[in-house]
């Protein structure tokens, strides 16, 4: 396990900022932010097992390393989004979307 300068908050061999003793990617919690606009309060509610120090020092990395983590959101998006390209929809969609009337 790689060591951090930032309480609450490690690095794994490449280079991915986790939150100590969970299983919790601090991109996680700052999609938490920007994809819902949650307070600290509103993560902790939604992750009970995060304590607010974690869940603090967690957005401080983020913010600390914004342009990298966004980097990472994103690409994490695009490749989501060439699986979901590559599998040609869902196979209970497609039949639900034959039966679709036209408008």
């Amino acid at each position: 396990m790689a060591t951090s300068t930032f309480p609450h908050v490690w690095l794994d061999e490449r280079a991915v900022a986790w939150v100590d003793d969970t299983n919790t990617k601090v991109r996680e919690i700052a999609l938490d932010v920007l994809a819902h606009g949650w307070s600290p309060n509103e993560i902790q509610l939604n992750h009970p097992y995060l304590s607010l120090a974690q869940i603090h020092a967690a957005l401080t990395y983020y913010y600390d390393h914004k342009a990298l983590l966004d980097a990472e959101i994103e690409a994490a998006l695009r490749t989501a989004e060439d699986f979901r390209a590559a599998a040609g929809g869902s196979p209970v969609r497609r039949p639900l979307t034959a039966l679709r009337r036209p408008a």
